[in-house]
């Protein structure tokens, strides 16, 4: 791979979601505009997140190299005019309302948007796994096998970033009752399984 040049070099290793979007997010804004940030992670979800924001926000995401489990992700900053505002998507659950839906043996589906290792150890009983990286690719499966577009579906991921990011997808393809848990799974206190 050639030498990329790069304006600023973000260390991010040893950080899970949301903070290496968080981290990016700051520091991008110190940055000009067609100026060039790599972020160096270690976290394998940090792909399919900062895709998903840069996407989100219009800044430009060139591409991901990898050596001795270090990826270095490269962002361009965008123009102020191809910048979008970060909108929050506007339906949300709380942790606590979801769980006494399935308390109220209330009929849910969960689609759960983390990396499957994070999925593997800690999800609520009878979730969806679809890590974020992949939604787009699985949008088929998702109205034809398991929910109709018009069926109310509760987005979760560690934090509420992915999830919200996964919402927005989700709307944009024709989803009409999607919902935004939080705080997500870091503050989960319903019930649990693990493989």
């Amino acid at each position: 791979m050639a030498q990329i040049q790069v304006d600023q070099i973000l260390d991010c290793k040893g950080l899970a979601c949301p903070m290496p979007i968080v981290r990016t997010k700051k520091a991008i804004e110190e940055l000009k505009a067609g100026q060039v940030i790599e972020i160096q992670a270690t976290d394998k979800g940090s792909l399919a997140d900062l895709q998903a924001w840069a996407k989100h926000t219009g800044h430009q995401f060139l591409g991901t190299a990898t050596k001795d489990h270090i990826f270095r992700h490269f962002i361009r900053k965008s123009n102020p005019s191809e910048v979008k505002d970060q909108l929050h998507f506007p339906r949300t659950i709380t942790n606590q309302a979801l769980e006494q839906k399935l308390m109220n043996h209330e009929a849910v589906t969960i689609l759960d948007v983390r990396e499957p290792a994070e999925f593997a150890f800690h999800r609520i009983p009878k979730s969806i796994s679809i890590p974020l990286g992949e939604l787009e690719r699985q949008l088929d499966l998702l109205s034809i096998e398991l929910f109709q577009k018009d069926d109310p579906v509760y987005v979760i991921c560690r934090t509420g970033t992915r999830s919200d990011l996964a919402c927005h997808i989700l709307a944009r393809h024709g989803f009409t009752q999607v919902n935004n848990v939080l705080p997500g799974m870091s503050a989960w206190s319903g019930p649990t399984e693990r493989d």
